[in-house]
């Protein structure tokens, strides 16, 4: 069900031969109201998506009636032919729907520098297919859709008292913060103004997929949406649609973390006694991308020396610690204490795909975890590969 569980919305899949495989490539999701506030944040990467500069002003008036989302093409540096895809394919949605084209969201996923007539013919040409495949349990086969090297897809759904939220997303490369990752469209009948939906949106991607760094890269292409239908009638208190908004993305991030691009280890990287709480997360983000650390879980090695090594790189400014003050513990086993070496390696047991890495500053008692994968051979297979 996901995006389709709670009530005022519908959504599609349908295949318009943008992906070689032949599967679902075209998505849609429309709320049918009564209300149609709405939030979204973008990828803070310079480089943006034709859709990116559509979508950022469809969102300023806190207003979106349908998120439509390809695979296959990233519309991306495709020039003012693009962004005219874009707006034409936005266009197409609203008259279909009978609504403003300023209320269309548009997402677009797959290869940087694809977008010329053939993407466009199928896009916009696909969109009365859509619409007409409307239903409100097509949330899965909306899901399917905006997969690209996904092997499955991503959905969840969260209760509240009387008021529910769904949510779908797509992300298996290319994971790596920036107010949002990857493709995510969240619902909820839920009755709140835009500006809650905002501040509860931002809230709850802090935490959960800005703290996703599976591999480094930002796409250009990132966008989360979180429309409002209104329809259960009830207006929940900000703080308990918050939390249960945050619980909802937490899930979604961790299904994108277990489902990254060749990954064998799911690492959660969690920096303890930090003087601050984002002096914790670039600590953290400093080990999630050492290649060298990576290499090394995925080759079940419990080489402390490079989380150090990693932590070492932080600089003064950006974080306040003892060097040789620093504990590290990997799953349940500290390895190193005071900057030393403590318990024996022998005990840590990697080839679970779970990892822990547990750093303790000694420095405050600001807490912040990171998730990320290890660097395999099919991660690197995979995106040598991607464009041919």
């Amino acid at each position: 069900m996901s995006v389709t569980a709670p009530a005022g919305f519908e959504a599609a899949g349908i295949a318009r031969g943008l992906k070689s495989s032949g599967d679902r490539d075209l998505a849609l999701v429309v709320n049918r109201g009564p209300s149609t506030a709405a939030a979204a944040v973008f990828t803070s990467n310079r480089c943006k998506a034709n859709p990116i500069l559509w979508s950022e002003q469809v969102i300023r008036d806190g207003s979106v009636l349908a998120v439509i989302l390809n695979s296959g093409g990233a519309n991306c540096y495709t020039g003012t032919f693009g962004f005219q895809t874009t707006h034409a394919t936005a266009e197409a949605v609203a008259e279909a729907l009978s609504v403003s084209a300023g209320d269309v969201i548009v997402c677009s996923t797959g290869l940087i520098g694809t977008g010329d007539q053939v993407f466009r013919d199928r896009v916009v040409g696909g969109v009365p297919g859509v619409v007409a495949a409307l239903t409100q349990n097509g949330g899965t086969d909306a899901a399917l859709a905006i997969m690209t090297t996904d092997t499955k897809a991503k959905q969840s759904v969260a209760a509240g008292d009387g008021w529910s939220i769904g949510g779908m997303a797509k992300g298996a490369g290319m994971l790596a913060p920036g107010l949002a990752t990857m493709l995510v469209v969240i619902t909820t009948d839920a009755d709140l103004p835009a500006a809650a939906l905002d501040r509860a949106l931002r809230a709850a991607t802090r935490v959960t997929f800005d703290r996703l760094d599976s591999d480094g890269c930002m796409s250009t292409n990132d966008t989360v949406t979180l429309m409002a239908s209104g329809a259960s009638g009830v207006v929940p208190d900000e703080a308990t649609f918050t939390a249960a908004l945050t619980g909802l993305c937490h899930d979604l991030a961790l299904q994108l973390q277990a489902d990254a691009e060749g990954a064998s280890h799911d690492i959660t990287i969690t920096v303890v006694n930090a003087e601050a709480e984002d002096q914790a997360v670039t600590v953290g983000r400093s080990v999630s991308r050492s290649n060298l650390f990576k290499a090394a879980i995925f080759g079940n090695d419990p080489n402390w020396g490079r989380v150090l090594a990693a932590v070492g790189t932080v600089s003064e400014a950006e974080a306040t610690f003892d060097p040789y003050n620093i504990d590290v513990t990997i799953n349940g086993v500290m390895i190193c204490k005071a900057g030393e070496p403590f318990e024996d390696r022998d005990l840590i047991d990697l080839t679970p795909r779970a990892v822990t890495v547990l750093i303790d500053l000694h420095s405050g008692d600001a807490v912040a975890s990171i998730y990320t994968n290890d660097l395999t051979h099919d991660y690197v297979h995979e995106n040598s590969a991607y464009a041919s």
